[in-house]
């Protein structure tokens, strides 16, 4: 499904959608003054090449930031995504792409922090290389070379009370999907009212049909679905053929605003006609918002009523991230 090393994939359809939602959401936290943390479980090198050989190897980059980058009339959201690209790239040729550690150093304030936890060694020294470049608050930057899922625990609740989490795994190991479910019940109890972002893949597979069965049956909690597709799943189960991001005490704008951008990114990102998006909420968990609507056969569907994927027999498994 993935390789573990994110720069096959960075800039792709599903880095899109996650950083949108990211950014969307750390700008809302910044409207107060108070201080907050923004925590990732897997953080990843923070900066990728897209002119180096990772990237290059299947140019996923091409259906993605290079789409939305060169597309017209984009919403709010989207430009304000597409402005924080542009802003890591000033006086160069676009060839980078900024991982989620460096979204969040996007207007960044004395008052906040990061803590960043990447388990692979190598990914580790890249990132905190790379973080070596922002002398203005070294402190306030943490990177921590140890497996997310266990470290969280250590760092909730916050000294802010305010926090912002992203848990973006490769789901590598498939005990990924359980372990996500294990740690959000694990966190809501330490720290109930953080902001919780999942990214999650879809696949031809029933683990994470399951994991978001599981979070949507959490009690007490206010959840977002959002759920990008870009085309027909393929017939194996290793194919990415959409994204999601799961929101826990989500903004309370976000939804709203994502109802403009999810059918510009059908538009913008979707290879064929079964390009969908679908947006999901606690408040209304059995009806997902917009309609069926018939459109031209060359442009991708919007269609945002819930589908069931085929799953298919598991022949291995899945690569990393």
């Amino acid at each position: 499904m993935f390789s573990y090393r994110h720069g096959f994939h960075a800039g792709n359809h599903a880095d899109v959608l996650k950083h949108i939602v990211l950014l969307a959401t750390l700008d809302h936290y910044r409207e107060k003054p108070a201080g907050f943390w923004f925590i990732d479980t897997h953080a990843g090198a923070g900066l990728y090449d897209l002119q180096g050989a990772w990237a290059n190897k299947n140019s996923e980059y091409l259906g993605g930031i290079e789409r939305v980058r060169s597309a017209t009339n984009r919403p709010a959201l989207v430009d304000r995504y597409v402005q924080a690209v542009q802003a890591l790239n000033a006086g160069t040729d676009q060839h980078l792409y900024p991982g989620s550690p460096w979204m969040a150093l996007q207007d960044f304030r004395g008052q906040d922090k990061l803590k960043l936890f990447e388990l692979l060694g190598a990914e580790t020294e890249v990132l905190s290389r790379n973080l070596g470049q922002i002398t203005s608050a070294p402190r306030a930057i943490q990177v921590l070379h140890q497996d997310g899922f266990v470290g969280l625990k250590a760092l909730l609740p916050p000294a802010t009370r305010r926090a912002v989490v992203l848990i973006d795994p490769s789901y590598e190991n498939k005990q990924d999907y359980r372990l996500v479910v294990t740690t959000i019940k694990e966190a809501l109890i330490r720290f109930a009212s953080g902001s919780y972002l999942i990214w999650y893949p879809c696949v031809n597979r029933l683990e994470p049909q399951q994991m978001i069965r599981h979070l949507r049956q959490l009690p007490d909690v206010q959840w977002l679905d959002i759920e990008l597709t870009v085309s027909k799943p393929p017939t194996d189960s290793m194919g990415l053929f959409g994204s999601g991001m799961f929101l826990i005490n989500p903004p309370y704008t976000l939804e709203a605003s994502l109802k403009e951008v999810m059918p510009w990114l059908v538009r913008t990102l979707g290879l064929d006609s079964t390009a969908r998006w679908q947006i999901t909420s606690s408040a209304q968990p059995k009806q997902p918002h917009g309609h069926p609507h018939r459109q031209p056969p060359h442009r991708p569907s919007s269609l945002v009523q819930p589908k069931r994927w085929p799953i298919r027999p598991q022949k291995r498994s899945p690569a990393a991230k």
